[in-house]
């Protein structure tokens, strides 16, 4: 059984009271070692403003820090070798960061002292955080081996590479976490070698709606020879799922996207990643999301009182215009704007708006000009459907109308929907299909190329587009 939120706080705490006690050690150095031989008498341990902190301020600190660097993901999937590596690098940055904000202008005896201080505030810290994390990461690896955490299954393939890995699997004497739940076919035939081991659960192309329906976690795809030429349409498919992807090593020429080496005691996989960004990077872009929101709602406060009655004076009907979307791994959502268009609308069906559409008020053209309908959206970002920066999300209509043009529309759900893209940014709004399909090529070169260089270029340009009245 899994708890993750359980497992986080475990390694949050301990992380906050290692960070604690070695500031309290590292106090309690300098007092009795360090200052005695600047001043020549023995100091009085008092425990300051300083001292409290360093103790319960820097902790926060300290969990902020391991929180960007991905420290709280996966934390199912660990292993110790990796916790100390990571434990060590993370803990050498911080304190060098922590010696040059707060200990280089202490008073000392000579240069050496300077040593003495960063090693003792350096092994405390990194003493204390390793240990246990150590403790709680053996303890969960140790459950998936003797199989008390398990993680839900399924096999792509169904011949004699998947039986092979499936045997492997079954005939662990520690287990490796995975619980098979069955097979998914490439090719259609009427019997299947898995089929004599496991539950036969359908055929690939239903393989999102089986995938969901028994709660997947993992993925295995091991494939034929004969069975290669899906394996690119298998992979992006999943890619658009938050489930973990490994496959035989025979296909290390096929498969797409970066992959890393795993073990299965005895049956090597490699574990696809299609991480668009690192770990640090997605976090500080989520925390720029929510800052930026909170400020952007609170301080245009007043900008949204006047849109307020313009929209009540411009035509009768509500304030606010809300839409199903469809945003990350293709998830519905409903989006916030203003609204810019006579009620109803839309009566006759889904339509696209155009430069001189007559659906749109006269107050409405002027919001749009401006981008100005879309400050609601700030209201998604911190609901988590929506980023600020990332592909416009679009009604699943019209979704189904590019992806039947272009297929490759799909790859867009591999991120959340953005206020602002590169698209827009570049194209500006659509006003048909084929120039939805135009503006995508921006989209895909925006994911392609994800930082957060990137996002603050695009916000950039937004601003200048807003302020020039380029909104349309």
């Amino acid at each position: 059984m899994k708890n993750y939120r359980f497992q986080r706080i475990l390694y949050i705490t301990f992380d906050f009271l290692a960070a604690s006690a070695a500031w309290m050690l590292f106090y309690m150095f300098r007092k009795v070692q360090i200052e005695p031989q600047v001043f020549g008498v023995d100091v009085p341990i008092t425990l300051g403003s300083r001292f409290w902190a360093g103790a319960i301020g820097l902790p926060f600190v300290w969990i902020m820090f391991y929180y960007f660097t991905g420290f709280y993901q996966s934390v199912f999937h660990r292993s110790r070798l990796d916790d100390f590596i990571r434990t060590f690098m993370t803990s050498l940055l911080g304190v060098i960061v922590i010696f040059f904000l707060l200990i280089l202008d202490d008073t000392i005896m000579d240069y050496t002292n300077y040593y003495s201080l960063f090693f003792t505030l350096f092994m405390l810290h990194f003493t204390f955080t390793l240990f246990p994390r150590m403790i709680i990461t053996s303890r969960t690896v140790n459950r998936v081996h003797q199989r008390k955490i398990g993680f839900k299954t399924v096999m792509i393939g169904s011949n004699e590479n998947a039986v092979d890995v499936y045997r492997d699997i079954l005939e662990q004497r520690r287990s490796s976490g995975h619980e098979i739940l069955g097979f998914i076919n490439v090719h259609q035939k009427e019997h299947y070698q898995l089929q004599d081991h496991i539950k036969h659960l359908g055929g690939h192309e239903n393989m999102e709606a089986i995938l969901r329906q028994y709660h997947v976690e993992e993925v295995i795809i091991a494939l034929e020879p004969s069975e290669h030429g899906k394996i690119g349409d298998i992979v992006n498919r999943l890619s658009l799922m938050d489930i973990r992807i490994s496959a035989i090593p025979s296909m290390t020429d096929i498969l797409t996207g970066k992959v890393k080496s795993t073990t299965i005691f005895g049956t090597p996989l490699l574990e696809v990643s299609h991480e668009l960004m690192p770990a640090w990077q997605q976090n500080v872009k989520q925390l720029l999301d929510i800052i930026l929101a909170i400020l952007a709602l609170i301080l245009l406060m007043p900008l949204n009182i006047f849109l307020v009655i313009g929209v009540l004076l411009s035509s009768p009907g509500p304030i606010f215009y809300k839409q199903y979307r469809l945003g990350k791994f293709g998830k519905p959502f409903k989006i916030y704007k203003f609204r810019s268009m006579y009620h109803n609308a839309e009566e006759n069906g889904p339509e696209l708006s155009s430069r001189h559409d007559p659906r749109v008020t006269g107050f409405g053209q002027f919001m749009r000009k401006h981008r100005l309908d879309e400050i609601p959206n700030f209201i998604n970002v911190l609901k988590g459907d929506m980023s600020l920066v990332g592909p416009r999300p679009e009604r699943e209509y019209f979704i189904d109308k590019i992806i039947a043009e272009a297929p490759h529309y799909i790859h867009l759900h591999k991120v959340k929907p953005g206020i602002t893209s590169w698209g827009q940014v570049k194209y500006g709004y659509a006003e048909n299909v084929q120039e939805m399909i135009k503006r995508l090529r921006y989209d895909i070169l925006y994911i392609e190329n994800m930082s957060l260089f990137v996002d603050l270029k695009i916000l950039f340009y937004t601003a200048i587009t807003i302020v020039r009245g380029r909104g349309v």
